[in-house]
């Protein structure tokens, strides 16, 4: 039986274009994409993708079922791992991740640093990256707990490089691009 998603409840909705929706404790939040927030997607985007190869896959805006019904994110990149399969709603679930990256927004501080650490952490996906252009930092969270935590966090300022060691393999992405906020 597949898990059951806080996304079905908008598989018909007519939702505005060029809006971020995403669903914490229960709730539909809509909010626009930032220009920051885009430029970085689009600078990080191409260089995962080069690297993965036939290794994984990456993601951006796309929804992911979580265990939970009050969830429903779909983070601004996730790497895939190499084995995952859609399920049967065509989606990929949260044990098919192997990092999540998030840039911040002054709109979605909350969830980035508060609820998705928790969340993700909860999950066992294995890197959270926190990428906050107003502060000109990344932070690398790993080796999630169940009780909703990260043991260990790496800053990681731009312009250096950021690396994230996936499981056989690592994906260097250059910072030096990325746009301060």
């Amino acid at each position: 039986m597949a898990t059951e998603s806080a996304w079905d409840v908008l598989e018909s909705a007519n939702l505005p274009r060029g809006y971020r929706v995403e669903i914490t404790d229960g709730k539909i939040i809509m909010t626009p994409q930032g220009e920051e927030q885009w430029k970085v997607i689009l600078s990080a985007a191409p260089q995962i993708q080069a690297q993965l190869a036939d290794r994984g896959d990456i993601l951006s805006d796309v929804m992911v079922d979580f265990p939970s019904s009050q969830y429903g994110y779909a983070p601004d990149l996730a790497i895939v791992a190499p084995e995952a399969e859609h399920n049967s709603r065509g989606r990929y679930e949260w044990h098919d991740l192997e990092a999540v990256l998030e840039v911040v927004s002054k709109s979605s501080q909350d969830n980035d640093f508060v609820k998705k650490v928790t969340l993700y952490a909860e999950c066992g996906i294995p890197l959270y990256v926190v990428i906050d252009p107003s502060s000109a930092l990344c932070t690398i969270h790993s080796s999630p707990q169940p009780e909703g935590v990260y043991a260990s966090s790496e800053p990681v300022p731009f312009g250096e490089n950021l690396v994230l060691p996936l499981e056989g393999r690592e994906i260097v992405i250059d910072t030096t691009g990325f746009p301060r906020g």
